[in-house]
């Protein structure tokens, strides 16, 4: 989208997109450090997440190209299936945590009927709206839920957890934009224009890096307050260190005259994300 000069539908596809796996995963991982369990039945539901988040990366395509949310939404759902059922044995074998469990199973599988309203049932120009309300429902879920009573969780793992997306995260940013160097040279474009993106994304990516881990994230975790504000600001974070992959992807093909885009249009594709 971006390189085909359509930037807001490009830049808004993208945090639709992001969104569904960012929410996806964060619950769970929240899920996991409050039940360590490690049985057989958590671990077949880890693999619903393993297989929708796939079908979620599947629908991608369709998603940009078409605004077809279809295969998005299926393997969201999966992964969401996966996490009620948690939720609900969670439910059953932890009295004291009963209600919160069922409050969160109730509003995670009421949001996903507010989902399917939004993406088949209302009008295509009703898409953004709808999701912005279905994003706010289902960033309050947790809060709704744990008024009920409060959850123990482990700021450690927590902590852990969080970093280790970020290395995946930053790690598919300089995949993405080896992808699009490897292409440029293929195509016989000249080395000397890539030496500078290649050695700036670097260093960029590389100081994302530095600066995440700069202090023990742990030490953040101190409430539950702190741990709403900080895990629902990793959005942002996950969502523009992914960004800058794409955005060093499109440098490599301007530098080699496969974009019309501006200098600074595509200088702003790093540096802004990077900002966030």
């Amino acid at each position: 989208g971006l390189a085909e000069d359509l930037v807001a539908a490009g830049v808004i596809g993208y945090l639709l997109v992001f969104f569904a796996i960012w929410w996806a995963w964060m619950n769970f991982t929240w899920f996991s450090s409050i039940y360590e369990v490690d049985d057989v039945p958590y671990r077949l539901s880890a693999l619903a997440q393993i297989t929708g988040a796939l079908i979620l990366a599947a629908g991608v395509p369709r998603a940009f190209d078409d605004r077809d949310f279809s295969i998005v939404f299926i393997g969201y759902g999966v992964m969401r299936a996966g996490l009620i059922a948690q939720r609900l044995r969670a439910a059953r074998a932890d009295p004291p945590r009963r209600t919160t469990m069922l409050r969160y199973a109730s509003g995670e599988g009421g949001a996903m009927l507010g989902w399917a309203t939004v993406l088949f049932l209302l009008p295509e120009n009703w898409l953004l709206p709808g999701w912005l309300v279905m994003a706010g429902i289902e960033c309050a879920v947790p809060l709704w839920a744990e008024r009920a009573g409060q959850t123990t969780w482990h700021p450690h793992h927590i902590a852990e957890r969080y970093g280790l997306f970020t290395i995946i995260v930053l790690g598919e940013s300089i995949l993405a934009a080896t992808i699009a160097v490897q292409s440029s040279l293929n195509a016989e474009a000249g080395i000397g224009d890539l030496v500078t993106l290649v050695t700036g994304g670097l260093l960029i990516v590389f100081s994302m890096w530095w600066l995440y881990f700069s202090k023990p994230a742990y030490c953040f975790l101190t409430s539950n307050r702190a741990a709403f504000l900080w895990g629902y600001g990793h959005y942002f974070i996950y969502a523009s260190a992914a960004a800058v992959g794409a955005g060093l992807a499109l440098n490599a093909e301007h530098a080699t005259g496969h974009t019309e885009l501006s200098n600074a249009a595509a200088g702003a594709a790093v540096t802004i994300p990077v900002a966030v």
